[in-house]
């Protein structure tokens, strides 16, 4: 009953168009859409409630009026950006019918002023994931046309291009800065996104190309260069001279185990989307029965714990976290929503920065395991055991211990301070208890400790809620999942080009932890002698990510 009577439901011809709550945890007088939570309603009255209620100064990031970030992080799921612009544009141009001459200019001002404001904060956040799409391109063209003959709005154009709050790199949205030029036709709304360099220069986007790695059934390798989110029937075209045209391929991706998965013509994506361990293979049908994995889709045989030895826990952890970070602040915010609404939805951009770390979390767990079981000594196991729990620590969660079985290790391992054996972060019981907590810890504004584990929590709330209620958009699912995605927004800002747990900058080449104490004798790390050595080392760790391959290995040593 409370619930009702704070309810309010618009209706259009008789059907509900716009459902509100009332916010009964009230917000400054100010922030006006903030008194009324927007709960579902039809994608187009959504815009118009947030173009009638947003203020000049709405930010994607408000802590208290989050209506303005929730639409934009998450509309592509409800509205293809087609329909926004033509919306948007409607908008611009449509003249208020009721009130004084005055009273209609006024107002008609500034809801021009408003979306000129979203549209700011629009390119903002997508940046250089808007480039090629041509409804995106009109719109920016007709808003820089309409607002060049009204001087009240050019004045503002300018001011909003001279805010030199336009990400370096927009891809990545890290809100680092860049200046921008002062006109504002479409080009220059995408400020300099064509000149700037991103900031993480590993981030992929959907149209750059990269070499795809396409094996035969004789194991042999062809190399093909294609976009990103290439289709499958775009590989297999590329390299039909040399496959041969006399009989039909399919492309089958294979794991370490065996297992053969033939790809759909339409898939797109597929060479970055690989785990661990897969490759892909085309193949004739009748080559498909045969079909083998290649051999180094089986991992290492000998274990590289020498090389270890070298590198001491703290550099190894600094090496670490730096490759890590560097990979995760090249994730795009809205790739974790597409990601688990379903990459098939949207063919204009790619997931692949995020499927890359999804990778390297299960490179880092397997790689563990792997070096465990392929050292036979056992003293020397242990001692490899309790270096990886140093690692662990020093790396404040980043690693914990494997999924895999190890051999036992009681009364082997030297005993360690309680300080530092780390509570396992990934530890699945209670809901992800210790994840959860360590996570609310984190502070706003200081060095975060962890990678957020935020797919867990966009699962949780993408299967638990439903996208339409009443064909009408549940967009109260689209401000948790918003929310969520915030935190990515929240664990990316690292000031001044700081590494987590390094506690200084990076240096040249990406090498950290230079200025790590130094050591005498066995103790001094290679990473101080060769830094170049440790980083490519960890650049290609080798794996066996086979759990069944691993528990022989476990039981043979035990």
């Amino acid at each position: 009953k409370d619930v009702e009577a704070n309810t309010m439901r618009l209706k259009e011809h008789g059907k509900v168009v716009l459902v509100l709550q009332k916010n009964l945890q009230g917000g400054s007088a100010s922030a006006q859409s903030s008194r009324y939570l927007v709960m579902a309603g039809t994608p187009e009255k959504i815009l118009e409630h947030l173009l009638e209620f947003m203020r000049l100064d709405a930010t994607l990031y408000d802590p208290v009026d989050t209506l303005l970030g929730d639409f934009l992080l998450t509309y592509t799921v409800f509205m293809p950006t087609s329909q926004l612009c033509r919306a948007l544009l409607h908008h611009f141009r449509a003249e208020p019918l009721e009130g004084s001459e005055q009273d209609k200019a006024s107002y008609a001002l500034l809801k021009r002023r408003k979306i000129l404001r979203l549209v700011s904060q629009w390119v903002l956040l997508y940046g250089r994931l808007l480039h090629g799409d041509r409804s995106t391109t009109a719109l920016l063209q007709n808003l820089a046309d309409l607002a060049s003959r009204d001087p009240r709005l050019g004045g503002l154009g300018q001011e909003q291009a001279q805010e030199r709050r336009w990400p370096r790199g927009l891809e990545n949205g890290d809100g680092s800065v860049s200046p921008q030029p002062k006109a504002q036709s479409s080009g220059n709304w995408l400020g300099g996104a064509e000149e700037a360099t991103p900031d993480s220069s590993c981030a992929l986007r959907a149209q750059d190309k990269v070499p795809y790695e396409i094996y035969r059934a004789d194991h042999s390798c062809l190399v093909t260069v294609l976009p990103v989110n290439a289709s499958v029937r775009d590989v297999l075209r590329a390299l039909a001279p040399r496959l041969g045209r006399d009989r039909e391929h399919l492309l089958v991706k294979v794991n370490s185990s065996g297992d053969k998965v033939g790809l759909p013509p339409d898939a797109v994506g597929v060479f970055t989307a690989l785990g661990l361990n897969e490759r892909l293979f085309a193949v004739s049908v009748e080559e498909l029965g045969s079909l083998t994995p290649h051999p180094e889709q089986l991992g290492p045989h000998v274990g590289s714990s020498e090389t270890l030895d070298l590198i001491s826990s703290k550099d190894l952890a600094s090496h670490l976290t730096d490759y890590d970070w560097n990979l995760f602040r090249s994730i795009h915010q809205v790739e974790m929503i597409h990601y688990i609404v379903g990459p098939q939805k949207f063919h204009e951009v790619t997931t692949a920065n995020l499927e890359r770390v999804m990778r390297r979390f299960n490179e880092l767990q397997f790689w563990v395991a792997t070096e465990l079981c392929l050292c036979p000594d056992v003293g020397r196991r242990a001692q490899l055991l309790r270096k990886f729990i140093k690692l662990a620590a020093q790396a404040r969660g980043f690693l914990c211990a494997p999924s895999a079985p190890v051999p036992l290790w009681q009364g082997r391992v030297p005993s360690l301070p309680r300080a530092e054996v780390p509570l396992c972060p990934q530890d699945p019981s209670w809901n992800h208890r210790v994840y959860r907590l360590a996570a609310a810890k984190m502070s706003p504004t200081g060095t975060p400790h962890l990678i957020p584990k935020s797919p867990l929590d966009m699962t949780f709330i993408h299967e638990g809620n439903r996208t339409l209620a009443e064909n009408l958009i549940n967009f109260e699912k689209m401000h948790m999942m918003a929310k969520t995605v915030r935190v990515l927004q929240r664990c990316r800002g690292h000031p001044h080009g700081e590494c987590p747990g390094t506690g200084g900058r990076r240096g040249a080449g990406g090498d950290v932890g230079r200025g790590a104490t130094s050591r005498t004798g066995s103790e001094q790390s290679l990473s101080v002698r060769s830094p170049v050595s440790t980083w490519a080392y960890l650049q290609h760790l080798r794996a066996i990510d086979s759990q069944k391959e691993l528990l022989r290995l476990s039981r043979d040593l035990e």
